[in-house]
């Protein structure tokens, strides 16, 4: 994403300008793609966009959760992580969030991890539903798989492939792949986990039509009830955005030097962000923004830029599809300034 080297001249100037909420930059040692834009543009480009959105007061909490519907509608976060491990922070960066749905991306990692891309893709499917992320309808309609890893019935079937002779082994198998991606050790937030357990009637209804069609793997209860774990872990912008580095970064996790994730499981679980990321959303996000990305209704979004790195931001207000309205504007706007369109030549090598 940025060069590695920045002056103390330059630092001091950037700490002058700051305002409010000056951000924090840390370096570390290692590899940058050659087309990566410098830090200072970098810098620039999340200063502009945190002061042009930070008073944007569209869309609402989600409220179908009730712990959710309660989180400050004012938070706001900013976060990227390189794959040499510089890191850029701004804002309410500290804030640990429910991860949700972008938990799905990491879920989909292990299996394949666990049981190879082939056989995931046999037994999940990666095909956009063109319904709601929720829709029953789109189980019945697709019973020769689920759909895609990151609708609810395709995640819910992902996470009953995770091996495990119990319910908390497997559990605790995922947490900790989490807090590997993640470079440091990650929790559940057991007030959302209560919140969302006792209102996901609706994810017990498409286990069990899953299982009608034979496309769980596991007991349907127990898997809602493992991904309604997961779907409850706790993480803030800087951490969610490192994860999100060990994906830029080939599956090595740039901070601990550990390959979390299989680096050819990369292309898969990244074309499945572009295709699925962002709910019903996902068609004008490749179209306008063209990152891989998945959001959450707990108001993150996490956007990988391949080699270079990733983007985390964290606004709790949705839009109708379930994607934080913020995020979605601060990664469209930071993507334009440094050209991390995917699609774009100039931003994989021509210049």
């Amino acid at each position: 994403m940025f060069a590695k080297r920045i002056t103390p001249a330059l630092l001091a100037a950037l700490a002058f300008i700051a305002t409010a909420t000056p951000p924090v930059l840390t370096a570390q040692t290692g590899s940058v793609s050659p087309v990566a834009p410098k830090k200072e543009q970098v810098q620039a480009a999340v200063r502009e966009a945190y002061e042009k959105f930070r008073s944007d007061t569209g869309g609402k909490n989600a409220d179908y959760i009730p712990y959710l519907a309660q989180v400050d509608s004012k938070l706001f976060g900013i976060a990227i992580v390189t794959t040499n491990n510089d890191s850029l922070t701004m804002g309410d960066v500290n804030y640990s969030f429910s991860i949700q749905s972008i938990s799905k991306v990491f879920t989909l990692a292990l299996a394949m991890k666990e049981l190879g891309a082939d056989k995931v893709f046999d037994k999940v499917g990666s095909e956009p539903t063109g319904r709601p992320f929720n829709s029953p309808i789109a189980v019945v309609d697709m019973t020769t798989h689920s759909g895609n890893p990151f609708v609810n019935a395709g995640a819910i079937a992902t996470t009953s492939l995770i091996s495990g002779k119990d319910e908390t082994e497997k559990w605790n198998k995922i947490l900790d792949f989490y807090s590997k991606a993640a470079g440091e050790k990650l929790s559940l937030i057991d007030e959302v986990y209560k919140s969302e357990a006792a209102t996901n009637t609706g994810n017990k209804a498409l286990s069990y039509l899953l299982a009608k069609y034979d496309r769980i793997y596991a007991d349907p209860f127990e898997s809602v009830d493992i991904y309604t774990k997961q779907c409850s872990v706790g993480v803030n912008a800087l951490q969610l955005a490192r994860m999100g580095a060990t994906l830029a970064n080939n599956g090595k996790n740039p901070a601990t030097g550990e390959q979390v994730i299989s680096p050819e499981d990369i292309p898969h679980i990244l074309s499945t962000m572009a295709m699925a990321g962002l709910y019903d959303g996902s068609g004008g996000w490749a179209w306008h923004v063209g990152l891989p990305s998945k959001s959450g209704v707990g108001g993150g979004i996490l956007s990988i830029v391949p080699g270079k790195g990733a983007i985390a931001v964290f606004a709790p207000p949705l839009d109708e599809a379930g994607n934080s309205v913020k995020a979605q504007k601060v990664i469209d706007y930071v993507s334009e300034k440094l050209n991390y369109n995917l699609f774009s030549p100039s931003s994989v090598g021509f210049k």
